[in-house]
């Protein structure tokens, strides 16, 4: 499929997070950040069914500042598992992105300053001395910074965890997806040019994915130009955006608490399909 070359496309996610525990468990709270945001740019959310199977329970939905859905869901007893299953369907509308924001975007804090996850070491310094070049902007910057973090951080899944930091990555030289993108945000904050974590899914992946937007000026505005430091490339038709935050941390995917014996197993299961190309 010719992705990068239709005018519209029209995507279906299925996904799936099933946590089974060895005994029952009580007061289980439960947030989650899965339900597509109701648009980003040239991509917009037509519809979306997310269920709890497994316990009686409560809900609330709310929109954080960031635009961003999260569902809250709280049971007072699971007695075996629980499981989260989401169904959302998606359109891109080529012509309608990136995402613009108000200039004042570009100085916003959230995007500027490093996070626990995106602080700049000894590490992260030195490569950041080979990215800025007097004369070039944030936009090729940007490039530079997604070129490096891809040449330094080989894909390797299981050295790294959700509270390895960019400096730690880096020195390592391994890490997975959620790595390289915290790697090239700590190298944009370090650098002065504003950036932001994203979540989401990526065509022809097993499991989710994670990339960065980075904001440069555009017509008295800005705009979020997506950058793949994992795979070294611009971000393209393949990619569904899910959340945006200042680190992982800001939109794990399915995070939470629960009283009783540890040791409870998370399973899951994801599906993307393109349903319609014109």
């Amino acid at each position: 499929m010719d992705l990068d070359g239709a005018a519209r496309i029209g995507y279906r996610v299925e996904q799936s997070f099933r946590y089974a525990y060895d005994a029952p468990v009580t007061s289980l709270a439960q947030r989650l950040v899965v339900v597509p945001r109701r648009r980003h740019g040239d991509l917009y959310r037509r519809s979306h069914t997310l269920r709890v199977l497994g316990a009686e329970h409560v809900r609330r939905s709310r929109v954080d500042a960031a635009g961003n859905t999260v569902v809250r869901v709280a049971a007072a007893r699971v007695e075996q598992a629980v499981e989260f299953r989401l169904t959302a369907t998606l359109d891109r509308v080529v012509g309608d992105g990136p995402p613009r924001l108000p200039a004042a975007a570009l100085h916003d804090p959230r995007v500027l300053r490093p996070t626990g996850l995106t602080a700049a070491g000894e590490a992260i310094q030195e490569l950041a001395s080979r990215c800025a070049t007097p004369g070039i902007g944030n936009e090729e910057i940007a490039e530079r910074i997604c070129a490096l973090t891809h040449a330094a951080l080989t894909y390797e899944y299981g050295v790294t965890c959700v509270s390895t930091t960019a400096e730690q990555a880096l020195t390592g030289g391994r890490g997975v997806c959620q790595d390289s993108a915290h790697v090239m945000l700590a190298l944009c904050r370090f650098l002065g040019i504003p950036a932001r974590y994203v979540s989401g899914h990526l065509i022809g992946q097993g499991g989710t994915h994670a990339w960065v937007e980075v904001l440069v000026p555009s017509r008295g505005e800005a705009a979020a130009l997506a950058f793949d430091p994992c795979h070294g490339r611009r971000a393209g038709n393949g990619y569904l955006t899910v959340a945006i935050g200042r680190d992982y941390a800001d939109v794990a995917p399915t995070s939470g608490t629960y009283v009783g014996t540890p040791g409870g197993t998370l399973t899951g299961t994801r599906e993307v399909s393109v349903i319609d190309l014109v």
